[in-house]
């Protein structure tokens, strides 16, 4: 879920970075009240662009803290199952790169 998220909002973010771009050129050729009322839709939607990064970047720390709350919940209630884990991985790990 996180995921679509963050793929979502990178593409918004994306097209809102292209169009203020593409604002921001134009208004280089106006002068007068057309090229600041340009400059101004740009300057909003590179403004709008930042908050929803922002957004994002909130949602995503949120959602490590509470994976890392939960994992560390798991370990304490399970060590010695975690250790089996932990040496199964390692040994698997250490299976495929002895084979390289």
């Amino acid at each position: 879920m996180l995921e679509n998220n963050i793929s979502t909002v990178n593409n918004d973010v994306k097209t809102l970075v292209k169009d203020a771009q593409a604002l921001f050129t134009a208004a280089t050729a106006l002068t007068g009240e057309k090229a600041e009322e340009l400059r101004g839709r740009g300057m909003r939607a590179l403004d709008s662009a930042l908050a929803r990064a922002q957004d994002v970047q909130v949602k995503a720390v949120e959602t490590s803290k509470q994976a890392a709350a939960s994992t560390d919940a798991y370990v304490k209630e399970n060590p010695w199952r975690s250790i089996a884990v932990a040496a199964g991985v390692g040994l698997l790990v250490g299976v495929i790169v002895g084979r390289k």
